[in-house]
């Protein structure tokens, strides 16, 4: 039995008054992934303002990119 069938299991013998905190709980956890996908996503940002490289503003063409990588367009 997997982990995810196993806490089914548990929610459905919880009395109906339990399952509103374990809602909040839940919401919670899933409040926590959405801060740390955004705050990995500040950390990208300031890494690249703050990267002194000189090639750092360089590009290359969609073809290029797809050359280089082996990609047929």
């Amino acid at each position: 039995m997997s982990e995810r069938e196993l806490a089914k299991q548990i929610i459905d013998k919880l009395p109906e008054y339990k399952v509103g905190n374990l809602l909040l709980f839940l919401r919670g956890m899933l409040f926590d992934d959405e801060m740390e996908d955004d705050l990995y996503c500040e950390r990208l940002v300031e890494d690249y303002l703050n990267d002194t490289s000189p090639d750092k503003h360089s590009t290359i063409t969609l073809e290029e990119l797809a050359k280089r990588e082996g990609v047929d367009l």
